[in-house]
């Protein structure tokens, strides 16, 4: 028996105007945000899910309810901070993340390394534990139209 698990996450969100960009903990300057309960981080939330998978914590929707006004607005790096703590009580430690944005626009490219280091300060790690890629869909689908942005993310825990 392993002391290894791994996991997978997957968020989606709609874009629309008048909300903030906000993605690994970056505010990203764009016309469009993302729609949600919390700040919308497609992209934190896709790696708590992940980790939650991979610790048997259920998932976000189970552990942050959109039904519980105390997450309105809340920045997803609390949250993920919270999921790292849980992480934490049951023994696991980090070994890897790897997460792929899908989004037709905008660029990420400039704003990749910060995202890196924010998962990785919020979860007590270094930064080259955590890799963030991104790719357009070619105009196809609603990533791809620019009605919504997705994220996947795959992570490796050990248990200590």
């Amino acid at each position: 028996m392993t002391g290894l698990r791994i996991g997978h996450g997957y968020d989606v969100h709609r874009l629309v105007e008048g909300r903030p960009l906000i993605l690994g903990g970056v505010d990203i300057p764009w016309k469009l945000g993302l729609l949600g309960h919390s700040d919308a981080d497609v992209l934190t939330h896709a790696v708590m899910d992940a980790l939650s998978g991979a610790a048997r914590l259920g998932d976000i929707g189970k552990l942050f309810p959109d039904t519980d006004p105390a997450y309105a607005g809340i920045s997803s790096l609390k949250l993920l901070a919270h999921v790292g703590g849980l992480l934490e009580d049951r023994g696991f430690a980090v070994v890897n993340i790897d997460a792929t944005l899908l989004a037709q626009a905008p660029k990420v490219g400039p704003y990749r390394s910060r995202m890196e280091a924010n998962l990785a300060r919020v979860l007590g790690i270094e930064a080259w534990q955590v890799n963030v890629k991104a790719t357009t869909e070619e105009g196809l689908g609603f990533t791809g139209d620019s009605s919504g942005m997705a994220a996947h993310a795959v992570v490796l825990l050990e248990k200590k």
